[in-house]
């Protein structure tokens, strides 16, 4: 899916912007950057846990494929900017269990046990040919600290696949769970969520991937249909009660859109309304998957949820924004101005077929330089997006320097993303007056720069 963002258009790379208003922005499908590591997210399958303002998602590491390699977790104070904790489970390579090489690990999710006080970490367990079908389960002191893995079973001696974890305003915890032989299900937890107590509620229809969130009196579970890593239009179901009954599933995001190519990870509440977080898979890739973050509006039973390029949101007040327009795309070979080795080449995925190319390199002095110019409406926090390519396998990482401030910035692979151009974001603070903005090597290549989206 092809990235659109509105555009004036200016000559030359010294521009003169006019906007409203000033803030950092999520967009969707780009490459996102831990602020402390340089490299892109990898917290897939995640689950998001809140803590006194801090908000933890714990996911999925993929930079080496689908087998399991470490369940990560990431803090963030607005959602925007995140930075690496740490791990809760690591592989054991001498190990022939459940976190040892050649074994499958997804889906991780935490919730805080009120009466223990302890963490609980459910997962995904299984094996390469998906036979094994259990979960597994881990416990620590602190969310984002070390878990001690329990072990997996079958939960009441069901198949589980895709799970979910939700916990009721009165404390109960529950398991979601897809099971192949039969259906989805809503299990109840034991009072320390370490097991399985009874089924609350299940489907026969097959939805994986399931999230649960509720608003007001009513409860709101959604997931995806049997495609494997390819993407579908993901449904949703609503009740007033766990135990149902339930409302027939409908799509939430306009049919044939399959889900604007994504698929449901978890559904965070925000203000009346909440945030759906997906996964966008590259199953060629998996490492160069990215996330798609929506809001989603709900309005009794009916939920909906549209695309935007990008938008903002104040955790704080529970609220959300479309993003602000652009204020002008800068092409890389001709708005920029190229210095060290960098040179104009040809890029068949690009606006124009050609990008600012050789950034970086064995010496790292190939650079592209931007010129903006800014009103005192303008200044102050901005999200910038970067359209790149990167043919390689391996993302590819520049430092980004706005007004001599600079941050390294990770590019993921385009190689399997057709004849669309890859976006990065950057959040930066930008000055009244002119703002100097340079694209240069971090750590060997960078990528072929494309545009600046302002």
């Amino acid at each position: 899916m092809k990235m659109i963002y509105p555009t004036r258009w200016f000559s030359g790379a010294l521009l003169l912007a006019s906007c409203s208003r000033a803030a950092f922005e999520i967009v969707p499908g780009a490459t996102w950057t831990a602020t402390n590591t340089g490299e892109h997210i990898q917290a897939h399958g995640f689950g998001i846990i809140e803590e006194n303002g801090i908000y933890y998602m714990i996911g999925e590491e993929k930079t080496d494929g689908a087998l399991f390699q470490a369940v990560n977790c990431y803090s963030s104070r607005d959602l925007l900017e995140w930075s690496f904790e740490g791990r809760l489970l690591t592989r054991d390579d001498d190990s022939d269990g459940d976190l040892g090489p050649n074994r499958i690990i997804e889906r991780p999710k935490v919730i805080k046990n009120d009466q223990t006080g302890k963490y609980v970490l459910w997962l995904h367990v299984d094996s390469t040919d998906y036979k094994d079908a259990r979960t597994g389960v881990a416990v620590g002191d602190s969310v984002c600290g070390e878990y001690e893995y329990q072990g997996s079973f079958r939960p009441l001696d069901k198949q589980s696949r895709d799970i979910g974890l939700f916990k009721d305003g009165d404390g109960k915890g529950y398991l979601l769970s897809e099971d192949r032989e039969y259906g989805t299900r809503i299990m109840k937890l034991t009072d320390d969520y370490l097991g399985v107590e009874e089924i609350t509620f299940g489907w026969t229809d097959f939805v994986e991937s399931p999230a649960l969130v509720k608003r007001g009196d009513t409860y709101y579970i959604f997931g995806s249909h049997l495609t494997g890593w390819n993407a579908n239009d993901n449904v949703y179901s609503t009740a007033t009660s766990l135990s149902g009954p339930w409302s027939a599933w409908s799509n939430f995001a306009p049919a044939g859109t399959n889900t604007y190519t994504s698929q449901t990870n978890y559904i965070l509440p925000l203000g009346s309304g909440a945030i759906y977080m997906g996964d966008r898979w590259v199953s060629q890739n998996l490492a160069a998957s990215t996330y798609i973050w929506l809001p989603l509006s709900i309005d009794g039973t009916s939920v909906s949820m549209e695309w935007y390029d990008s938008w903002s949101v104040d955790v704080a007040a529970g609220s959300w924004s479309p993003g602000a327009s652009a204020i002008a795309e800068l092409e890389g070979e001709s708005d920029g101005v190229l210095s060290g080795g960098a040179r104009v080449v040809s890029c068949s995925q690009c606006s124009g077929d050609s990008a600012a190319g050789y950034i970086g390199g064995d010496t790292s002095d190939g650079a592209v330089t931007f010129e903006v110019e800014v009103d005192a409406a303008a200044a102050g926090p901005v999200t910038l997006v970067v359209r790149y390519v990167n043919g390689d396998t391996a993302q590819r990482f520049a430092a980004v320097e706005v007004n001599g401030h600079a941050q390294t910035v990770a590019f993921l692979s385009t190689a399997l993303l057709g004849d669309t151009a890859g976006s990065s974001v950057v959040h930066v603070k930008l000055e009244a007056g002119k703002n100097v903005v340079k694209i240069s090597g971090a750590s060997g290549w960078g990528p072929d720069v494309d545009v600046l989206v302002v």
